[in-house]
């Protein structure tokens, strides 16, 4: 079959072009032996399965052929990349266990995550990337050898562009071999050198048998780098098997007779036009000397967190992620350098990568998923923030105290910690769980920054069972706490998934009889059901049994050592002790490895709350302070998390910020289930005026219209709701005040007579409801000492 690219004259072999590397049409008669395999759609940012002609997931027909994306300078420089030769056995991908089980369900990230407006690179002539002055910079020569410092200036001396490293006497070259006018293998018309690196020379050229179309040619910048030679051909390899809308395409591979007769190879590539991440911080300092805005720093990393998962998919890492490496062009986003890319299964090739952004323990561990994602938490702290030098490399992190940013999102600081923690097992177990993460992470930052809820539903807990604290107290009973607070999702996948959702047991006596009935049925080999004990050790909390759920975390933990749902339960168990303490280092822990769901930062706010309030602490400020800081991050997000607007408008109350609670209050939705409590908390909030003065005519009928706005389902509810701004009224009139408006309160008119005759009915109406006959006795009496007196 020939080619369907207009202007190619080759023809398809295995599934490809043998001139310019694409595929065939859709519809076209495929050679016999195209691979089998699945086919990706190449719309950007699906990544479903193209079956029968169309994608799985956006039902689109793959495309005849690549998008051509072509513009302004294109920087594919990763000078500063050093080799680690490693040698011996290595670990293969290293999974958090704190985080890496259970269900998680991810969510795909976008440029933008659907939430932010990023500000598009529009593309420019091509021709004007070629670079003017194609020179390696000194402080960027280095010999491929032994890493030492070569072709540098002595005194009035130049430094060498040409010559043999001092030290182990290795040639370095730092001169291009393609200027203007060369034509490779027959096909490719050089342009220009665009840019330079630690591994090679990048060309722009006119493909001139596919309409003289741009591509980028990538040869070696030392023949004599055995290493570079072999990251080159895996390179090639690579490029061959990867095909993702965010990730950089081969076309082909060219070779052609150097200057010096010998042969040189390039790989044929896509050209991607348009600034590097590098480049667009850059000029971001240079012109406000700031760093990129939290939201969109975040989107761009969203962006590239399914490229980097669909290698790992492939059992490859990209080893090398940093700003410099992605290139943004219109909307769109693509890794642009893969001259790093290696097979975590190969133990014996030299691995690059960044210094600053190379996670310490790859030396000894090579290329995991947590290396990886320790590149992505580096690269996302030096989008945002001015990262400390140490020795003239990135040093760690600065902490909140230091750097503001970080004391403005605590999530996001959170997320940093965990992404680049030393420890791998401690970081986040993939870019999946760090997708979900990171996007509850942006829902709280741009809440924060607009005021504006953004809910969004959590791949690993349910919404909230119940609302708490509604009124001006927590309960007294830890229970209820729990009884309300979300529960970690069922994994659909576990063997006992099924069991589970048809039990209606409740205690845990009598859900163990039943589950162990039907246990033998669901465990076969070691396909051993782990959501049945974690169903268990909920069923001892909710039943009020700390003992007994700590001795079931206990037993689990020998199989889920550091499970996040163990460490859910335990803080739930010490709650029910009345360990505040312990309860709030437990949940504490887990708003670390979970920064961006709010379940973790709801039980730790209502913990911190307890801690402060009937803790042992002699200052409680700092806790009261953490309480009100968690209540409001969880509901300026997310609005059904109506238990964390109660709490923090009880707190803000005893802090005397009527106002501030008063606002939270009516942010409850009309529709929720609590509005009428929260109208109602509202209203006693208004009237809890410490002195005389405050009790103003205006605030009397702002309580009374609020009120009268309300939907109360029942007669004792509206008198109960009417006694207490009528009898604030009354209490103002005792004052002296005189009404400037005459218009009626609550029905009556706002004199003591209209008000003593409110209140009495309000009595009468509340000993009408009451069923205890003492108590009725009690209301009618007051309402006939309320009631006006009246003559004959």
């Amino acid at each position: 079959m020939n080619c369907t690219e207009t202007g190619c004259t080759g023809t398809i072999q295995d599934g490809y072009c043998t001139v310019c590397g694409t595929a065939p049409a859709p519809g076209g008669e495929l050679s016999p032996n195209v691979p089998d395999g699945p086919l990706l759609c190449a719309e950007r940012g699906c990544g479903g399965k193209v079956s029968d002609g169309y994608c799985e997931i956006c039902g689109t027909a793959p495309s005849a052929a690549a998008t051509l994306v072509s513009g302004g300078q294109s920087s594919r420089s990763i000078a500063g990349s050093h080799s680690l030769s490693v040698g011996g056995s290595r670990r293969g991908s290293v999974r958090s266990v704190r985080t890496g089980t259970g269900s998680s369900g991810g969510t795909r990230g976008r440029l933008g995550a659907g939430m932010v407006t990023v500000p598009p690179v529009a593309p420019i002539d091509p021709s004007a990337a070629v670079m003017a002055d194609p020179v390696v910079s000194e402080q960027q020569r280095f010999c491929g050898k032994c890493d030492r410092p070569v072709g540098r200036s002595r005194g009035d001396q130049p430094g060498r562009t040409e010559g043999f490293c001092g030290h182990c006497r290795t040639r370095f070259s730092f001169t291009p071999k393609l200027v203007r006018g060369d034509v490779v293998g027959g096909q490719y018309e050089v342009l220009g050198p665009l840019a330079h690196g630690g591994l090679g020379w990048i060309y722009l050229a006119l493909d001139h048998k596919v309409n003289g179309r741009p591509v980028v040619l990538k040869g070696l910048l030392n023949t004599g780098d055995a290493d570079a030679m072999r990251a080159a051909v895996a390179e090639r390899r690579f490029l061959s098997q990867v095909d993702h809308p965010n990730i950089v395409r081969i076309y082909n591979f060219a070779e052609d007779i150097g200057a010096d007769g010998e042969p040189a190879g390039y790989i044929v590539m896509e050209y991607v036009g348009g600034t590097s991440l590098k480049q667009l911080l850059r000029r971001r300092r240079d012109a406000e000397g700031v760093w990129l805005p939290a939201a969109q720093a975040i989107a761009y990393v969203l962006e590239m967190l399914p490229p980097l998962g669909y290698l790992h998919s492939r059992g490859l890492a990209y080893c090398d992620f940093k700003p410099d490496n992605v290139m943004q062009t219109e909307e769109q986003l693509k890794l642009i350098d893969l001259g790093a890319v290696i097979a975590m299964s190969d133990e014996h090739s030299a691995i690059y990568g960044t210094p600053g952004y190379q996670a310490p323990e790859i030396a000894e561990t090579g290329p995991t998923v947590a290396s990886e994602v320790y590149t992505v938490g580096r690269t996302l702290a030096v989008l945002l923030l001015k990262v400390p030098q140490e020795n003239g490399q990135l040093g760690p992190l600065p902490s909140p105290e230091t750097e503001p940013l970080l004391a403005r999102y605590e999530s996001l600081y959170r997320f940093l910690l965990r992404a680049t923690h030393l420890d791998p097992q401690e970081r986040f177990s993939g870019t999946e769980e760090m997708t979900d993460q990171l996007t509850g992470v942006l829902r709280e930052v741009l809440s924060i920054d607009d005021g504006r809820a953004r809910p969004g539903l959590s791949a690993r807990f349910g919404p909230p069972r119940g609302v708490f604290g509604i009124g001006d107290a927590l309960p007294d009973d830890p229970g209820k706490l729990i009884a309300a607070l979300p529960v970690p999702m069922i994994d659909p996948n576990d063997s006992g998934a099924a069991l589970l959702a048809s039990t209606s047991a409740v205690t845990p006596v009598d859900l163990e009889r039943e589950l162990t009935a039907g246990l033998l049925s669901v465990v076969t080999g070691k396909d051993e059901s782990v959501e049945i004990p974690l169903r268990l050790i909920r069923a001892a909390l909710e039943f009020g049994d700390a003992t007994d759920a700590l001795r079931r975390i206990d037993e689990l933990e020998q199989t889920l050592e550091g499970d996040w749902r163990l460490i859910w339960f335990r803080g739930q168990a010490m709650l029910l002790r009345r360990n505040w303490f312990a309860a709030a280092a437990e949940f504490d822990a887990l708003y670390t490895a979970l920064p961006g769901d709010p379940a973790p930062k709801l039980a730790l706010a209502v913990t911190s709350e307890l801690l402060a309030r009937n803790g042992d602490e002699p200052d409680p400020e700092p806790a009261l302070r953490s309480a009100t800081r968690y209540y409001e991050l969880v509901w300026r997000t997310d609005h059904s998390y109506t238990s964390a607007a109660f709490g923090l408008a009880r707190l803000r109350r005893s802090a005397r910020d009527r106002d501030g609670a008063v606002t939270v209050l009516d942010q409850v939705d009309p529709a929720s289930a609590v509005h009428t409590e929260a109208g109602v908390a509202a209203v006693d909030t208004l009237l809890s005026v410490e002195r005389p003065g405050e009790l103003t005519e205006h605030l009397l009928r702002d309580a009374g219209g609020r009120i009268e706005r309300l939907t109360l389902d029942s007669r004792r509810r509206a008198a109960q709701a009417r006694l207490r701004v009528l009898e604030a009224a009354l209490h103002w009139l005792h004052l002296g005040r005189v009404p400037t408006d005459h218009s009626p309160l609550l029905g009556v008119t706002l004199d003591l007579q209209g008000v003593r005759t409110g209140l009495e009915r309000c009595y009468r109406d509340l000993a009408h409801e009451t069923d205890d006959m003492w108590e009725r006795i009690a209301l009618v009496e007051q309402a006939n000492t309320i009631r006006p007196r009246t003559t004959l």
